[in-house]
Parts: C-alpha cells; structure tokens; sequence
C-alpha cells in the first residue's frame, strides 16, 4: 500500500465497503480494470515526467551553454566594437590622410606638369638653338674650308710675291753693280749710284754734264752717257726716267728759249733722253722730266749745297710685270 499513488489508494478505499457490501463480481473486474488503467497510465505518466526532467535538465544545460555563450558573445562583442571603432577610426585617419595626399598629388601634379611644360619649352629652345648653331657650325666650317683653301692660294701667291720680290731684288742689285762698274771712271763727286725705294738712282751733278745755264751736254758728259746706255741696252726688262733738277737761283733774264727754271730742267732732262735713245736705249723706256726747283736734296742756302740741287737724276727701275701679274691675282682673288 506504501506505494500506490493518492488516486489508486483513494480507489481502495471506496472499493473496500463496495466489497464488503457483497459488490458484484462484474464491478470487481470494472474496477480492476480501472485501476489496471490507473496503473498504466501512471507508469506512462511517469515516464513522461522522467522524458520531460531529462529534457528540462538539457534544456537547462543548453540555456546556461546559451547564456555563457551570449556572455562570451557580448564580451567578443564589446571587444570587436572597441575594435571596430578603432580600426573605424583608423580607417577615417587613413582616409583623411588619402585626401590630403591625393590632393597633395594633384598639387604636386599641377606643379610638375608646370615645371614638365617648363622644361620642355626649354628643350624646344636649346634644341632649336642647338639646330641654329649646328647651322651656323655648318656655314662656319664652309667658310673655314673657303678661308683654308683661300689662305693656301694666298700662301702660294705670297711665296710667288716673295720669290718676285727677292728676283727684283736681285735685279736691282745686280744692276746697281753693272752702271757703278760701267761708272766707275767718274769722279764720286759729280757722279754718284746709289738704291732708293727699290730702284737705282744714277745722280749726276751740273759740272759733269753742263754748263751753267746751258741745256747743252758737255763731252765728258756724253762719254758717261754712252757707258750707261751700254749697260741699259743689256738690261732690256729696265725702264729709265731722266729728272732735270735745279737750285733757287732764277735763270738770267733774256735766255733765250727759257722762262724759269722748270724750263731749263726739262729741257736739260729731255736732252739726256735724246743722248740715251741715239746710244741705243729703245726711247719706249725713256721718260723725260723736268722738277725744277721743287725737289731739292740740301737747302739753297751756300753754295756748295746748291751745286748739290743742280743735278740731273738718271732713275731706272726693273719691269715688275711679273710682279705686278701676281699682285693683280691677289686682288682679284679677294
């Protein structure tokens, strides 16, 4: 009896006087069944409480899981927020940073597509200056090449100039050489061979060829004459001028055929000439000319130096044709 459930006792306790008021036999087994049913369906009960305590004391486990769970979530959650917030915060740092880069980047990208255009227009100019100089390098050399080509013709020239020169020069000399040992029987005084500006300068005084006031050669005059012409007639290439000179002193008043000085000089010059051309000097290379008394060679002042302006100057002078050929080519060169 201890273990029937308060129904099945209450059950027994209203079968009790049932029986011993003689209850039928078919009630007997109703109530038997009854509580066969009360039984079983108790045990069932029980069972479900059992299932229904085990699955409260898992479900109780899994809500305290769930709640240590959420505990850690929330935990997990504070964090990754803080964490969130950080990396947010890091991320706006990062994109302010950007920004300004960015804008930095545009600045400096402005400022060094200035400086590109800058610095391409300045290549454009020293290319262009660089075009204008090779250019004038070209036109330069070209002229260099001229000027070297020009200077060789010129060096050439010079050296034909310089070898002309030095054969005039000889010339000169050796002609100076032949009328002073053609000459050379005449006093020094009346009589003198001596080079000036390239040419030879036979000077002879008043008193070897005339007389004073006379336009007539004396014959001492006219033998050194004829010796000279006999040099000149060996040196065809030489050209002669005869200069009639005299000193200050007027010519007597009522000479006849004369007016001044001038007069007497020239004809005293052409005189000289006459005599040179009938020794055998070709009168195509001889000038007569009269200087009166312009080109003195001492002052009028004694007498001894106006003997010394009464003179008459036999001048020869080498033909310089070659000479002359080159310098033409010189300049016509230029």
């Amino acid at each position: 009896m201890k273990n029937l459930s308060p129904a099945l006792l209450a059950l027994s306790l209203l079968a009790t006087p049932l029986l011993n008021s003689c209850v039928t036999a078919k009630k007997y087994d109703d109530l038997s069944a009854r509580q066969k049913a009360d039984a079983d369906g108790k045990a069932a009960a029980e069972r479900q409480y059992r299932g229904a305590t085990a699955e409260l004391q898992k479900a109780t486990d899994e809500l305290a899981q769930l709640r240590l769970t959420q505990k850690r979530l929330v935990t997990d959650s504070a964090e990754t927020g803080a964490a969130y917030r950080k990396t947010r915060g890091l991320y706006n740092d990062l994109t302010s940073s950007y920004d300004k880069l960015l804008k930095n980047s545009d600045r400096e990208l402005a400022n060094k597509s200035s400086d590109y255009n800058k610095v391409a227009r300045d290549l454009a100019r020293r290319e262009a200056e660089l075009g204008a100089l090779d250019v004038s390098l070209q036109k330069s050399k070209a002229e260099n090449d001229r000027l070297a080509a020009d200077l060789q013709g010129r060096e050439a020239r010079l050296t034909e100039l310089t070898k002309a020169l030095a054969d005039k020069d000889k010339a000169v000399n050796d002609l100076r050489a032949r009328v002073s040992k053609a000459l050379l029987s005449f006093n020094s005084s009346d009589l003198q061979v001596k080079l000036k500006d390239g040419k030879v300068y036979v000077s002879l005084s008043e008193q070897l060829l005339f007389k004073s006031g006379s336009t007539k050669v004396d014959a001492k005059g006219e033998e050194a004459l004829k010796q000279l012409a006999a040099v000149l007639q060996e040196q065809k290439d030489v050209n002669v001028v005869v200069e009639g000179h005299t000193d200050s002193v007027p010519i007597a008043r009522g000479t006849a055929g004369l007016t001044d000085n001038w007069d007497l000089s020239a004809l005293r010059a052409t005189e000289i000439a006459r005599l040179l051309t009938a020794s055998g000097v070709p009168p195509e290379r001889v000038t007569a000319s009269g200087r009166g008394k312009y080109v003195p060679v001492a002052a009028n002042d004694t007498p001894a130096n106006k003997a010394l302006n009464r003179r008459t100057e036999i001048i020869l002078t080498p033909k310089l044709d070659d000479l002359f050929q080159i310098l033409d080519s010189s300049s016509s060169a230029k």
